[in-house]
Parts: C-alpha cells; structure tokens; sequence
C-alpha cells in the first residue's frame, strides 16, 4: 500500500465520508495525486458563492489541492479543481466555531477566487482544522547565509540575515548594528 494510499482512508473516516463517496472519488483523486503524497485532509464542503450547487470533495496533500464535484442526479464525477499548492494565491481560511465551519478561499493560476465552505461535526473540529491548514499552508523557511558546521542556522542569525538583506542597511531601521544585534 502506497503513501497516499495509507493516508488518503484515515482522513476521509475521520472527515466522515462513506465508503462508497470514497470509492467513487478514489479513482479521480489517483490521477491527480501523486503515490508518495501524504493526505492531510479529506473534507465533504460547499461552495461559498454558489451553495445550490451541491456538495464538493475536497483533498489536500502537502503538494496539490484537488476539489471534486459529484453530480446530484447521475452521480458523475467532476474534477473541479487541481492545483499544486505552490500556484494557489492569497490563501485564507476563517473559522467560525459558532456555525461549526471554516471557510477556506484561494486564487488559482487563472485568476478564479475559490471559496469553499467546509463544515465540521464540532466547535473543537474547527480548531483543529484551523491548525491544520495553518501547518500545511505555513510559510516556508528559507536557508539564509551560509550557516553553522551542521548546516543550520538559529532563528535569530536567519533574522539578522534576512533583515540585513530586506532593509541593505542596519541603520535604515534608526538603531544602531549594536543595538541591533542584543535585540536578536
């Protein structure tokens, strides 16, 4: 059994999704996703905008975002969105532990705003959702400079780094590189 595979099932059981949605969606999410990609929600959601429309299966990966849409009538299967998450724009999600819901919205490569409303069973779902997509959309760290022996640097030469690096002088900020260096 691949990666996908080994995660992909205990999400969609935790999300709640039945055995036969799963199998029906399974075949869509394979060509999308690939073996080694680690499932780290599968989610039932609506479209914000478009509520009528029927309901969505959402999966996020640590790589792709992909959404699917099953006909209410004929029960066929449309792939509504499949995006890596490196290409998704002013990503944002707002919990509401009110409504038991979190809504999360993207701008894909072509321009197209996609809000998604995804609905949880519980008030303390939605925070563990939230800390969820907070892990996996978390901005990523970059190596500045080159670094220790073992290759790493500590959190406050990367921020002198960067700092150095976004203002090109210490003295821009009004203090001094003395002053500048206690502080980190």
């Amino acid at each position: 059994m691949d990666v996908f595979s080994r995660t992909f099932l205990p999400a969609a059981a935790e999300a709640g999704v039945a055995i036969p949605t799963v199998s029906r969606h399974m075949p869509v999410f394979r060509r999308c996703v690939a073996a080694d990609d680690t499932a780290a929600l599968v989610a039932r959601c609506t479209r914000a905008d478009r509520p009528a429309q029927g309901e969505y299966l959402l999966l996020l990966t640590y790589r792709r975002l992909v959404v699917t849409h099953e006909s209410r009538m004929l029960h066929r299967l449309r792939l509504h969105l499949n995006t890596e998450l490196g290409h998704l724009g002013n990503v944002t999600w707002n919990p509401d532990p009110r409504l038991s819901a979190v809504e999360l919205a993207a701008t894909a490569v072509d321009g197209v705003r996609e809000r998604f409303w995804i609905r949880v069973g519980h008030a303390k779902q939605v925070w563990h959702l939230d800390a969820l997509l907070s892990h996996v959309f978390r901005p990523r760290t970059v190596r500045v400079g080159a670094g220790t022996a073992a290759g790493a640097l500590s959190p406050a030469a990367a921020t002198r780094d960067a700092l150095r690096r976004e203002t090109g002088a210490w003295e821009s900020l009004g203090r001094s590189r003395r002053d500048l260096a206690v502080a980190f």
